[in-house]
């Protein structure tokens, strides 16, 4: 893993975070995620694939009192994720632990309210790993595959919490499907035309799943919409 690193601003300059300057970098699916997560202040939010800890420092910058605690297979980035939350005095209420999802979570890191997650987009079987050890083990699944990975999101939730995940539209049947059979199929789909997204939001519950509005994040003429600049220059929470 390359040791130089960047500090990079995101949501207008609320949230500062270092992130290795090759490899694996922040992307606005983090955002768009952390925008997504109703929490409140003093629950509690689990952040699956915490990666440098951009999902938990958005939510902790927009909602106050609410506590993190990230998940991360990569030690080196894990690292960063407690550096960062130092950086932007929230080392606090937010906690990072390294651990491979393909083992069970530690009996301590259970019954949250939320839990966000950004899992790797590619399976195995299909993709053309990076030659970058961490940007191929952020973006290709490893040692657990995407039903392992929604499994461990819903067995760490309380009966009434909520699941929000972003993910690739083209698997969007693959996490329905796997979330009905857990028992999680009460499912609101938002899509994020022209990228190849959703958000979906799930909670306990036979399936049930209808899409809302999309989130256009581009303007005819360039840039973002109005409604994208919002929630990723001003931290507004994005509405399912």
């Amino acid at each position: 893993m390359e040791t130089a690193l960047t500090e990079d601003a995101l949501l207008g300059g609320r949230v500062r975070l270092l992130q290795p300057s090759r490899g694996y970098r922040v992307a606005v699916d983090a955002v768009l995620l952390a925008a997504a997560v109703d929490a409140a202040p003093g629950e509690h939010v689990l952040d699956l694939g915490t990666g440098i800890g951009a999902v938990g420092l958005c939510i902790a910058a927009r909602v106050p009192g609410c506590n993190i605690v990230g998940v991360e297979l990569q030690s080196e980035l894990a690292a960063l994720a407690v550096r960062n939350a130092v950086l932007n005095d929230a080392g606090n209420r937010m906690r990072t632990i390294v651990h491979d999802l393909a083992h069970p979570l530690p009996q301590d890191i259970a019954n949250f309210d939320h839990v966000a997650t950004n899992p790797p987009y590619l399976a195995a079987a299909v993709a053309d790993p990076s030659p970058n050890r961490s940007k191929a083990l952020a973006t290709v699944e490893s040692s657990a595959n995407l039903v392992r990975w929604l499994a461990v999101a819903t067995g760490a939730l309380r009966p009434t919490g909520t699941l929000t995940a972003i993910h690739r539209s083209d698997r969007l049947e693959e996490i329905l499907d796997c979330l009905a059979r857990l028992g999680w199929g009460n499912v609101i789909v938002k899509r994020l035309p022209p990228a190849g997204r959703i958000l979906v939001r799930a909670r306990s519950g036979a399936r049930a799943q209808h899409e809302s509005q999309p989130l256009f994040l581009h303007a005819p003429g360039g840039g973002y919409t109005d409604q994208a600049e919002a929630i990723l220059r001003h931290s507004q929470p994005l509405a399912f």
